[in-house]
């Protein structure tokens, strides 16, 4: 069969250009999505599963041996009333589910305390309680609160030298405005009992770093908590966009700096900040509102030792945070609201680092 040539009239080539481009227009334009800014790459590490016995709403992860561990708060409400249950899921590295338990109540801390205790905290909103669960075992005990001085709940909770404190969050403010109870404690066990101690007010005065004045604090959502390479607590308080440094805490030598967070000249809210260790490691992070939990790689030399890294749930975002001016500049969006971070260290990279 030989070559069939066409002839489009210019009249109909108008017309059918129009009718394409009218068809393309029309389509619903595709959602962006989850995107990392080279040199980095965000990948999924775990997802949400729907169902009877599946668990929704990731927010606090940590790290025991190679095994990483994560909240799932499933629609909990925030103060225990409605009597459900989080579920606290253990992965392998891979994102491969080990283990799962149940713990009562709505779930916003997770850490792992001396060699295999993992202390989950519920309820930050008020009616806080507390599952230690023995990892090697699987066992778990519950331990309860006294009432709360400030009214709220326990959020967060870090270890330093081998002593616990965790955020007293949802305070009650005067009439001023001012949250004048505890923003930090100390916990201690005493049978079934947490007991704390205050180691922070919310109106205690405080170092501005950007400007070197002592300044009022006023910490009205007290929450996320890390340690940065010096060794100070990081207290983030969240609606307040404030980081708060905590040196020597609990001590006669304690000293507290603060910082304004902002991105693009606004005020920004952080839901947790973490600080890059050295050697081969990635980032791991939630996404409660995407219902799943991110990897976050850095290519050609990897993440650099002390950078810190914050992810702010209102804007849904990964940032790389400038601890002198407290400027945070995107490197991963298209998250619905990013939560709890943490670093990931293959066991025998640790190992080989001790050496």
């Amino acid at each position: 069969m030989g070559n069939l040539r066409v002839k489009i009239l210019p009249g109909l080539l108008t017309v059918a250009s129009l009718l394409i481009g009218s068809l393309v227009s029309s389509r619903p334009a595709m959602a962006a999505g989850p995107t990392a800014q080279p040199p980095y790459k965000v990948s999924v590490f775990a997802r949400s599963v729907t169902g009877p016995n599946g668990y929704t709403q990731p927010d606090s992860i940590a790290q025991w041996r190679n095994t990483i561990i994560v909240g799932f708060q499933n629609h909990v409400a925030k103060d225990g009333t409605d009597g459900k249950s989080s579920t606290i899921v253990q992965y392998d590295l891979d994102g491969q589910v080990l283990r799962t338990f149940s713990v009562p109540g709505h779930n916003d801390g997770l850490r792992v305390v001396g060699e295999d205790d993992l202390w989950a905290l519920q309820n930050e909103d008020a009616n806080p309680n507390l599952v230690v669960i023995d990892l090697e075992s699987g066992h778990q005990k519950l331990y309860t609160f006294a009432p709360t001085p400030h009214s709220g709940g326990y959020d967060d909770i870090v270890v330093k030298n081998g002593k616990i404190f965790i955020t007293a969050s949802n305070p009650t403010v005067n009439g001023a405005g001012v949250n004048v109870f505890p923003a930090l404690v100390r916990a201690t066990l005493h049978g079934d009992m947490v007991e704390v101690e205050t180691v922070l007010k919310g109106d205690d005065n405080a170092v501005d770093i950007t400007t070197g004045q002592t300044v009022p604090l006023n910490l009205t959502d007290p929450d996320s908590l890390s340690i940065d390479p010096h060794g100070n607590i990081v207290l983030d308080s969240q609606a307040d966009a404030v980081l708060v440094f905590i040196a020597h805490p609990g001590t006669d030598d304690q000293k507290v700096g603060m910082i304004n967070i902002t991105s693009a000249g606004s005020a920004l809210t952080l839901d947790d900040t973490a600080f890059a260790p050295s050697g081969r490691t990635y980032l791991l992070f939630s996404d409660v509102a995407g219902d799943t939990v991110y990897r976050l790689d850095r290519s050609v030399f990897g993440f650099e030792a002390g950078t810190a890294y914050s992810a702010s749930d209102t804007a849904g975002i990964v940032g790389v945070l400038d601890l002198d001016n407290g400027v945070v500049t995107p490197i991963a969006t298209g998250f619905g609201s990013t939560r709890g971070m943490t670093f990931v260290v293959p066991e025998r990279d640790r190992d080989d680092e001790g050496r």
